[in-house]
């Protein structure tokens, strides 16, 4: 097996294997048997498991930045429709079968205190969500805070559904964004 197929194994199998079961539950021996990638190749592509956490981690953050844009993008005309169609996106997601929660939230939680890239990896992540609220928020003309309290919305949605396993926390979330947005806009 070539590197480039068994480095997109392992990180399919990781990225399942740490939404299902948390990172610090998984080891590297499960996630060479779950991919049939080889114990030495696996280590040759990934030489330690903060590596490969890092990896899914950062391919993750890639694959949601471009599903949230593609979506705004798809289903929204303006600015006032792409920052509630975040919501959408995420009602979405919280009713995908096996949805675990946000991946940046659970794996901060288990290992933010003590692995500072993982740190940064999130707080990146959450970021870039922040930014895509300002983008939109700083075209509706409305105060820079207001991006801010939706990214907030937004994330606690996440960590609400990912506890409840109900798709429900985005509709409430959304309904809460309207009213920041219908404030902000009428002022």
């Amino acid at each position: 097996m070539d590197a480039e197929t068994a480095e997109r194994k392992v990180l399919d199998t990781a990225e399942g294997l740490f939404d299902e079961r948390g990172v610090q539950a998984v080891g590297m021996d499960a996630i060479r048997t779950a991919s049939g990638v080889s114990l030495k190749r696996l280590y040759q592509v990934f030489p330690s498991k903060d590596l490969l956490v890092e990896a899914v981690l950062r391919r993750r953050d890639e694959a949601v930045r471009a599903a949230l844009t593609g979506h705004g993008a798809r289903t929204a005309e303006g600015p006032y429709e792409r920052a509630l169609a975040v919501f959408d996106w995420l009602a979405g997601w919280f009713a995908e079968p096996g949805f675990r929660g946000c991946a940046f939230i659970n794996t901060f939680g288990e290992l933010g205190g003590v692995t500072p890239v993982v740190a940064g990896i999130a707080r990146d992540h959450k970021e870039a969500l922040r930014a895509y609220f300002a983008e939109q928020t700083d075209a509706l003309g409305a105060p820079p805070v207001l991006a801010d309290q939706l990214a907030l919305l937004a994330n606690g949605a996440m960590a609400v559904a990912g506890i409840t396993g109900s798709p429900e926390p985005a509709a409430q979330a959304k309904a809460a964004a309207r009213v920041l947005l219908d404030a902000a806009a009428a002022s």
